[in-house]
């Protein structure tokens, strides 16, 4: 079956950095988009960024410029850097394929915090 399990969180000043890790086990890892999503408790768990098979990347809006996605198909592994971490970046964060399959398996999570 399926395993997603992420790393890489913990607390962090305002303006620091962190880099998840996300390792993939039971899927054809290379074959698909792979993302991560954030949800802070009571809200929707929100796409931040994909990585197509072909490293093609996206971003929402409030990520650009300061969060970058990456991939090892080697290590069945997906990276988010996180550059410039602000106090709205509070979450936890997820990884899985994007579009996300009709009946999704999560993993743990990692939670990130930002604050001084």
């Amino acid at each position: 079956q399926v395993q997603l399990v992420e790393s890489g969180g913990g607390l962090v000043q305002p303006g620091g950095s962190l880099r998840l890790s996300c390792a993939a086990s039971g899927i054809t890892f290379n074959i698909y988009t792979m993302a991560w999503y954030r949800q802070v408790p009571g809200k929707q768990r929100d796409l931040v960024a994909a990585i197509t098979s072909g490293g093609s990347t996206n971003y929402a809006d409030s990520v650009k410029g300061r969060f970058t996605i990456s991939r090892d198909n080697a290590k069945n592994t997906v990276y988010l850097h996180m550059n410039n971490l602000k106090p709205e970046d509070t979450a936890a964060y997820y990884c899985n394929r994007n579009p996300l399959p009709r009946v999704p398996s999560w993993g743990q999570g990692t939670q990130v915090t930002v604050s001084s």
